[in-house]
């Protein structure tokens, strides 16, 4: 399963991002949820890097599917256009009877 934190502050700002695991749904190299959930996540990445000026810390490990994210401070209007649309994509998925098994989504306040 992938286990998705998405990191909320006071002010519903959203801070960054943890997710960590493989869904499951298939055998690697034809599972098309985590191929889904990578494609979210990683087009999100680079487009907060490529289109806003916020400054942001990434870790990955592949391994293990995971990969770890925060905004440095408070992220602009657009950086968190770019994550309220990941969450969408996310959220989608999760609530589709098919993949729901495979993606666990979690808000945490920080």
């Amino acid at each position: 399963m992938i286990n998705a934190t998405i990191y909320v502050n006071s002010r519903h700002a959203y801070m960054g991002f943890d997710l960590e695991g493989h869904a499951g749904y298939s055998e690697a190299g034809t599972d098309v949820v985590c191929a889904a959930v990578s494609v979210l996540v990683i087009n999100t990445i680079n487009a907060v890097e490529m289109y806003t000026e916020d400054q942001m810390n990434c870790v990955t490990d592949e391994e293990n599917g995971m990969i770890s994210f925060r905004f440095d401070r408070e992220p602009s209007h657009d950086a968190q256009l770019l994550i309220k649309t990941m969450i969408l994509g996310l959220e989608s998925m999760s609530d589709n009877s098919e993949y729901e098994p495979y993606i666990d989504i979690i808000f945490e306040e920080v």
